[in-house]
């Protein structure tokens, strides 16, 4: 039987009936049964110093005593923070030790919102030491933790602290290759966490069974706006459970699961959620090896959906076919929201410069992209003495932003 969660803040309460508690907490607590990381330094540090605020040179003070007794050299910069609202320590090559020695003088500090912390070597040990500080923060809300090799172990750590912290609205995990184990830790985040807003996952190692696992942690999370599961690989099953979970979300309103592998099943189910789903409005799908079944499956989606301003789906072996297929289906949506449908990467016929013609009337704000027409650009109406005046070998309508 699987235990009840337990966060990196708080010791472990004494269940006197397990079966009741597993009930209460269900699947969302599934994955974020971590060790209690409050008996590190910078647990220390909250409790002694974190309710008196510290900043400027206290808080140097404090971090230089914390150095030395993790044996690290001190960021310089981090010195000389006093009570700025960022704190920028990219490629500082901190590692495990420095995060502890780092994670001291957060725990005291009032006047840090926004934490980058991207590629220094934390790994696990360092995620964990962090762990201790966002579960009791309440002034952090972005946090970079992107291209540290966190792990599994780590990542749970982080997601049990955040589950605790409302505060936090913008995580980055770019690139820790996060694999399978990991989905379980994010789903159980997606779940207990309403307040995080923006997720990026890009860059890594995020497989089909992941994507069984996400979807139905994304059909039920309130709150988060924005998703980036771009080059990992999703795909089969998993791109079609997590299409599903898509379907049923209401707050999500911009996606990027391009570089994936989706392909024409996941197109499919991708079609079916935009039938259903009234609130997103960005979605990139980019490199997903679709083709022309694909897109025809995603056009159904296309015909009824109201809210999606902006779709991406350039460098798929949709070819002509689906690339009329596509059209044809924006245009008989006379309520259709789309601002920009880029089709780069994608070689077209006359047929589909036709087709842009006669959606003048339906779509004037609609913006086509391609680089590899016949024409390079397709601005309608409303954009086309813009057009004009644009570059002719940049191959994009001239509104739309390179």
């Amino acid at each position: 039987m699987r235990e009840s969660m337990r966060s990196p803040c708080e010791e472990s309460p004494k269940n006197e009936n397990p079966e009741e508690d597993a009930a209460a907490t269900g699947h969302q607590a599934k994955g974020l049964e971590v060790k209690d990381f409050c008996t590190t330094d910078s647990h220390s540090a909250l409790e002694t110093e974190g309710a008196h605020g510290l900043g400027g040179p206290v808080a140097a003070s404090l971090y230089l005593e914390s150095c030395h007794a993790h044996g690290v050299v001190p960021a310089s910069c981090l010195l000389r923070q006093g009570n700025a609202s960022e704190l920028n320590l990219r490629h500082r090559g901190l590692g495990p030790q420095g995060a502890q020695a780092l994670a001291s003088m957060l725990a005291s500090n009032v006047y840090i919102k926004s934490l980058d912390l991207r590629d220094n070597g934390l790994r696990g040990a360092g995620a964990e030491a962090l762990a201790g500080v966002l579960c009791k923060n309440r002034v952090i809300s972005d946090v970079d933790l992107s291209e540290n090799q966190i792990g599994a172990a780590g990542l749970q750590a982080i997601c049990a602290a955040l589950a605790l912290n409302p505060t936090v609205q913008k995580i980055q995990l770019e690139g820790n290759r996060l694999e399978e184990q990991a989905a379980q830790h994010l789903a159980a985040l997606l779940l207990l966490h309403t307040g995080l807003k923006s997720l990026d996952l890009s860059y890594n190692q995020l497989s089909d069974l992941a994507g069984e696992t996400l979807g139905p942690a994304l059909a039920e999370n309130t709150g988060l706006t924005e998703l980036n599961l771009s080059w990992n690989h999703l795909r089969g099953p998993g791109a079609i459970a997590f299409a599903r979970g898509l379907e049923a979300n209401i707050f999500l309103k911009v996606l990027d699961i391009s570089h994936n592998g989706f392909g024409d099943a996941g197109a499919s189910a991708i079609g079916e959620a935009l039938k259903a789903n009234n609130v997103l409005e960005e979605l990139n799908m980019r490199n997903n090896r679709i083709s022309v079944a694909g897109a025809l499956k995603l056009g159904l989606g296309l015909q009824v959906n109201q809210t999606l301003r902006i779709l991406t789906i350039s460098k798929n072996p949709i070819q002509n076919e689906g690339c009329v297929g596509l059209l044809k289906s924006v245009g008989n949506n006379g309520s259709s929201a789309l601002e920009l449908l880029d089709l780069s990467d994608i070689q077209v016929s006359r047929e589909c410069e036709d087709l842009v013609s006669s959606l003048n009337i339906i779509l004037p704000g609609l913006c086509i992209k391609s680089n590899t027409s016949r024409r390079k650009d397709w601005p309608l109406a409303s954009t086309a003495s813009q057009a004009a005046s644009a570059p002719r070998d940049s191959g994009l309508a001239s509104n739309v932003p390179g």
